[in-house]
């Protein structure tokens, strides 16, 4: 949920306007929303758990000096779709990783966030907006 819808519920629920009835609408949206939230978490966590354990299995498979360690991380990459399947799609990727280290780095120095060349790149985020009922 976005804050503006936030902000949209807290106004509808100071409302004096606002009826019982349309409390337990509010009420029972907010609760099915916290239960998809919860899946969605849930899912989430054991995605990673699965890559992380396959992180771990290929770093003890190296020190063993097993042939292929990294077979548990494409494994598990390829189980859940992600794993590069062309030389330019994996130029792609290390771009991608790239470009998130040099922003943590700068975020996590305090300093600006670096800008592209040809000037910031604006991203408009469009999720699934509710409007309350009355």
């Amino acid at each position: 949920m976005t804050r503006s819808e936030f902000d949209d519920i807290r106004a509808f629920l100071a409302d004096e306007a606002t009826s019982a009835g349309d409390l337990l609408r509010v009420a029972g949206t907010l609760i099915d929303d916290l239960e998809h939230a919860h899946t969605r978490e849930a899912v989430l966590r054991t995605a990673y758990l699965r890559l992380l354990t396959a992180a771990r299995a290929s770093a003890a498979a190296e020190l063993a000096g097993m042939a292929d360690p990294l077979s548990f991380v494409r494994d598990e990459l390829g189980r859940q779709g992600q794993l590069p399947e062309s030389g330019e799609e994996a130029v792609s990727v290390l771009e991608d990783v790239r470009t998130a280290a040099a922003l943590r780095a700068c975020l996590e120095s305090g300093g600006a966030v670096p800008q592209s060349p040809s000037g910031p790149r604006l991203r408009r985020c469009v999720g699934a907006r509710r409007s309350l009922r009355r």
